[in-house]
Formats: C-alpha cells, sequence, structure tokens
C-alpha cells in the first residue's frame, strides 16, 4: 500500500540546511582519525521515534529545551534508529599529517565546538558528515564528556529505519538512541529519568523516545524537572501515516516554532488550551476512551496550526492534499470507524486509531487518497541498550 503524493516533507524530520540532516535521518560519528586508538568505552542502542498527540511546540529555553507546554506521544514500532558509539583515545598524527599539534585526549574538553567537530566524526547509514550535522552532534557528546570525565573523541555509527520524509520525528529516536548508547559507553549509570534529561538536550522530543507506548514529557522550569514519563494504560493505540510530501521545507521547524512563539497572537491562548487538552487526554486514557482521545489530539494539532498560520509572516506547511486527508480522515470517521487526525510542523497528516481496526482505517482511507503512501504503525518499545567488549568493532 505504497504511493507517493507530490508536495514536499513533514516538519518533524524534514531537513534544515546541513543540520537538522543529522536529526532526520540519525547520526554516527566517528574519533580518533585515522587508524584509531585504544577504545575506552562501546555500547550500542536501539530507539524509535514518537508522533506527539498533545504537542510540543515552543521553547521557554532554548538552550536546555525546555517547552512551554507538557506533552503527550505515542512511539512508534516500525521507525527506529540504531546508534553506536566509541570512545576512543586518539593516535597522536604529526603536524604535517594534520596541520595540528597532537595534544593528550583529556585536553580535549577545552577546545571548543571547533575542535570537538575536527575530533569527532559522524556517519549515517553509510555516509560521512560534517560540518553542521557533526558539530550538532559533538556539542551534545561533550555533555556526556562532561558528566563522565571521559575526554576522548568519539565514534558514532548509525543505522535507521524511519523513512526519510516521513514526518515521523526521526530526531527523537536518533538522539535517544545517540544518549543511550553514549551514556553507556561513558560509563554512566542513568536512571530512566536523567536518561531522558539527557536525550532531551539533543532534540526535545527525544525524551519521550526513551520510553515506549504512550508517553508524557513533563515541561518543567528546568533541566531537573523536564522529563519524559511513560503513561500506564492497556489501550492498544495505532497511527496511520499519510505521506503527502517528502520533499524540503522553506522553513526549519526550530525557526517556525520561534517566530510562532515570538509573533503570533493566538499562541498564548494555545498554551493555555494545551495544558487543558493534557489533562482531559490523560483523564480519557484512564478511562480508555478513544474517542475522546481522538477527539482531544485533533484539536491540538489544528490549534497549533492556527498559531502557525497567524505568525507575522504566516508558517503555513499545509498543501492541498493535506487538507484533502483531512477530510478523507473526517469520511472515514462518519462511515463509523475510529479515526481521528493530527499533524505536525509539514504538509503530511497522521491518524490516531486502534490496532483493532488500524488495516481497516487504513484501506478506507487509501481508497480516498490514491497516490498517497499510506502506513500503519502500532506502539513501539523503549529504548534498548547494550554494551559490547572493548575490541569489538
Amino acid at each position: 500500500m505504497q504511493a507517493r503524493c507530490d508536495g514536499y516533507a513533514d516538519s518533524d524530520i524534514a531537513r534544515e540546511p546541513r543540520e537538522r540532516t543529522v536529526g532526520s535521518v540519525g547520526f554516527v560519528g566517528s574519533a580518533g582519525g585515522k587508524g584509531g586508538g585504544r577504545v575506552l568505552g562501546a555500547a550500542s542502542a536501539t530507539a524509535h521515534a514518537n508522533i506527539a498527540l498533545i504537542k510540543y511546540w515552543g521553547k521557554a529555553d532554548e538552550r536546555l529545551i525546555i517547552p512551554r507546554t507538557s506533552s503527550l506521544s505515542l512511539t512508534l514500532d516500525g521507525l527506529e534508529t540504531h546508534t553506536s558509539v566509541e570512545f576512543v583515545e586518539p593516535v597522536p598524527e604529526s603536524e604535517s599529517e594534520t596541520g595540528l599539534e597532537s595534544e593528550p585526549a583529556g585536553t580535549h574538553a577545552l577546545q571548543g565546538t571547533m575542535r570537538d567537530t575536527l575530533r569527532d566524526t559522524l556517519t549515517i547509514d553509510g555516509r560521512v558528515y560534517s560540518g553542521g550535522p557533526l558539530a550538532r552532534v559533538s556539542r551534545f557528546l561533550d555533555i556526556v564528556r562532561e558528566r563522565s570525565g571521559i575526554h576522548a573523541p568519539a565514534r558514532v555509527i548509525s543505522r535507521n529505519t524511519v523513512p526519510f520524509g516521513a514526518g515521523l520525528a526521526s530526531s527523537a529516536s536518533a538522539f535517544a538512541a545517540l544518549a543511550a548508547a553514549a551514556a553507556r559507553a561513558a560509563g554512566l549509570d542513568l536512571s530512566d529519568r536523567d536518561l531522558s534529561r539527557l536525550a532531551r538536550r539533543g532534540s526535545g522530543s527525544a525524551c519521550r523516545s526513551v520510553f515506549g507506548g504512550l508517553v508524557q514529557w513533563h515541561a518543567g522550569h528546568d533541566d531537573l524537572t523536564s522529563y519524559a514519563d511513560p503513561v500506564a494504560t492497556d489501550m492498544k493505540l495505532a497511527i496511520i501515516v499519510i505521506t503527502i510530501s517528502a520533499g524540503e521545507k522553506p522553513l526549519s521547524s526550530r525557526l517556525a516554532m520561534r517566530r510562532t512563539v515570538t509573533t503570533s497572537p493566538l499562541y498564548p491562548a494555545w498554551t493555555r488550551a494545551s495544558e487543558r487538552d493534557l489533562h482531559e487526554a490523560l483523564d480519557a486514557i484512564s478511562r480508555r476512551d478513544l474517542r475522546r482521545l481522538g477527539e482531544i489530539s485533533e484539536a491540538n494539532a489544528m490549534g497549533m496550526h492556527a498559531t502557525m498560520i497567524s505568525a507575522r509572516p504566516p508558517v503555513i506547511y499545509w498543501l492541498p492534499q493535506s487538507i484533502a486527508a483531512l477530510h478523507a480522515v473526517e469520511e472515514v470517521r462518519a462511515d463509523g470507524l475510529p479515526a481521528w487526525s493530527t499533524m505536525d510542523a509539514g504538509p503530511n497528516v497522521k491518524v490516531l486509531t486502534d490496532s483493532e481496526h488500524a488495516e481497516r482505517v487504513a484501506g478506507a482511507l487509501h481508497e480516498r487518497l490514491v497516490g498517497c503512501e499510506i502506513q500503519v504503525h502500532h506502539a513501539g518499545t523503549g529504548v534498548r541498550c547494550t554494551t559490547r567488549n572493548k575490541g569489538d568493532r
């Protein structure tokens, strides 16, 4: 059931020039230069993407990535990032080979982002990255190095099943996997909550991908109080993804979020409504009320897009096919099937339903949206981490 509409990519994974490329497909960072050196610690981790039902849109603190509102998401199966991290003691190289004098590994943390970029290496699905993507990963790894006392460069290798351009928050799975692997490789013994806090520093939504199923991100007010927790439920939920477009969007989510927060006259009202939406959504979950959860999720997403459209200048990601998909969801629901739409910062549409009806809903949508790629995803698991022997590669 795979076809594709014309258009361009959804906000959650569409690329910002250079930097967003890493978040959208995962990362691979590598360290140590030619030949490498002694491996000080190594680990691998796998994490899944998530889709927010109550949205995260707007930061109270951009450096620590503290959101203005709490959020609720569903971690999805079939959309994962697998990342390996090795901290490698660098092998000294002559100045004639590198143009730089060699230095002890322990001095690495003092060199700043540019020096870190030169020492860490990043490979994504077999492709070596530098520049902005590598700098972003190195900045994140610096947090791990500072906390652990390891000041060696890192080799990070990542493989992904998260389809680029599907609007499935691959930065969430990428940074959740990176956080888990890097922390384990550095010898940090983190609780799930602390791992969630660490992942948040790479990408806000990554804190939710630490856990499986339904997850709440508590906004908090500082680094200690902003973290995610799983939401206990026996509801069997599913998300259907309608891919309208996989092209590069003209404005990054980060810039669109900032513009919305600073210029939209509707944004303050949405944040207040979002707080109520979260409480009502959690109540619906406790009552196993899918209809109410769907109604709240749909309204929350449409409210978020209203804040974007009212920004100055407006942020409009929707395409004509997006509106057609929203109408198709309404039609399917009118025919008696449980289906409620949600959208992130991009043109692609996601549909909340339950596992029992997911295939029927997908089939009904496919009949109405010929040419669009439509995929079913059920609830996924939380991050999984393994430690490798120092000699393994």
